[in-house]
């Protein structure tokens, strides 16, 4: 039986991107579908994306506890400690625990088989004050560790899980008043996806999407016609898929069925928001989401903030979604997905999905807020400091052959050399992540941070150029 372990007064109000004090125990376990997780490249680095939370340790009072499956290259860990005034002195309120297991499972699996870090976990964490876990995702397993270090969780129970598949979003969204594709959801075998298929006619084209999936890695877009699903002119976001793999998935997960939206031009926003252990939540960030794959459904980096025709409806129906969550009782970060549709009257947001973990606009978001020091302007939608709004453009994907074999080091000197690292008087330049797979995949993130829009777009195209070449 799991326990939900309550988190205390003082922290009802917590931020995990601004904590006052206590201890965060950061558990960047992707545990997640492990199937579509080896179609990623380098996925095991992708532990490295809530590095950024070590820029928490600006505030004297807060420490932080890194876990990862390997270790992280210290020169990395340098690296984001050279963003505070005082690294020496910050590093002594952080501990890196690796589990030295390159495992092709979950992390905190992995962690609950090692009494011996489990039991000097809790010795350390015994020594401190207010403590809690943050991971990327809270699964079964996450709350077994929360059970064994007697810690709270910031994240959503699993119990709640169902709010964020693709037919709880359905359910959430018409619960908060927000438009949605038309479709169906809760289906559960191929058959059920093939009558609802024959209700949406005569839409020319559907999209079917797997309750639980990630990146867009669960969706296939279907030609439709008179013949049957399975033999209709069919796109998998997922290499390798077919109906034989993906029924079978449809079965163990269940999924929705939706019209595809054929709408010219379209745009896909999507919002950050929050809801804290005390049930106050908000909304932190709009973006423009970059995606890219054969369906151009799969996430591959972001724009601050999502386009002004339409970022204010955005906000207002992540706020209304945020609400109704709260109301269920989630607790911690999730991402809201649309689809921007232009109407006669202006553009309307159309619900994609809800996330209910932290994905892939959280780190780009946590590092441009924590090393500009600037603050979240709900009435601008953009990050202000010294009455100067914050821009940035942000990728998971840089990659390229000339990468392979180089250190992090080397590519956070070349981008210094070049004029193109972070400038700590003006608060603007890049802030990289997913270093850990240069060496072996060539591959790394980075988050470019301008005083303009058009700063931030310039600085990420010549910073991908002296990286990777042409885009």
């Amino acid at each position: 039986m799991i326990i939900n372990i309550p988190f205390g007064e003082k922290q009802s109000r917590l931020s995990i991107f601004e904590p006052n004090e206590g201890t965060l125990v950061v558990i960047p376990s992707l545990s997640l579908p492990q199937g579509e997780l080896r179609r990623i490249t380098g996925a095991l680095c992708y532990e490295e994306r809530l590095l950024f939370l070590i820029l928490t340790l600006r505030r004297p009072g807060v420490e932080v506890v890194y876990l990862s499956s390997t270790p992280v290259d210290t020169a990395i860990v340098d690296y984001y400690l050279s963003f505070l005034d005082d690294p020496d002195e910050a590093r002594s309120r952080l501990q890196m625990i690796s589990l030295d297991d390159p495992h092709d499972g979950p992390l905190t699996l992995s962690l609950l088989r090692r009494p011996d870090l489990l039991d000097g976990l809790r010795a350390r964490l015994g020594r401190t004050g207010d403590a809690w876990m943050v991971p990327f995702v809270v699964s079964e397993h996450e709350e077994r560790l929360s059970e064994a270090l007697d810690l709270p969780i910031y994240g959503p129970a699993t119990a709640l899980a169902h709010l964020g598949s693709k037919s709880g979003g359905r359910m959430v969204g018409e619960e908060a008043g927000v438009p949605l594709a038309r479709g169906f959801a809760d289906l559960r075998s191929l058959t059920e996806v093939e009558h609802a298929a024959r209700a949406l006619s005569p839409t020319p084209r559907l999209m079917v999407k797997l309750n639980n999936s990630y990146s867009g890695l669960g969706n296939a877009i279907v030609v439709r016609g008179d013949r049957p699903l399975a033999a209709s002119p069919t796109s998998f976001s997922a290499p390798g898929e077919t109906w034989s793999t993906f029924a079978q998935k449809i079965a163990e997960r269940g999924a929705v069925i939706e019209e595809f939206i054929e709408d010219r031009p379209l745009y896909s926003p999507s919002a950050l928001a929050r809801i804290t252990p005390g049930g106050a939540y908000d909304v932190v960030a709009t973006h423009e989401q970059i995606l890219g794959g054969p369906n151009r459904d799969v996430y591959k980096g972001c724009v601050f903030p999502a386009r002004p025709e339409y970022r204010a409806e955005v906000g207002e129906c992540a706020r209304r979604i945020a609400r109704v969550l709260a109301s269920r009782g989630v607790v911690g970060l999730f991402g809201v997905d649309f689809f921007a549709v232009k109407t006669d009257a202006g553009y309307r947001a159309l619900l994609c999905e809800i996330n209910l973990r932290i994905g892939g606009t959280t780190h780009p978001f946590g590092a441009a807020l924590l090393t500009t020091e600037a603050a979240y302007d709900p009435e601008t939608g953009t990050l202000m400091r010294d009455g100067r709004s914050k821009y940035y453009v942000a990728t998971d994907n840089c990659a390229a052959e000339g990468l392979l074999g180089r250190t992090p080091g080397e590519i956070v000197k070349l981008l210094d050399d070049s004029g193109l690292g972070f400038d700590r008087e003006r608060r603007t330049g890049n802030v990289l992540h997913l270093l850990g797979a240069l060496p072996e995949y060539g591959k790394l993130g980075f988050t470019s941070i301008g005083n303009s829009a058009e700063e931030a777009q310039d600085l990420h195209r010549r910073t991908f150029r002296a990286l990777c070449g042409p885009a």
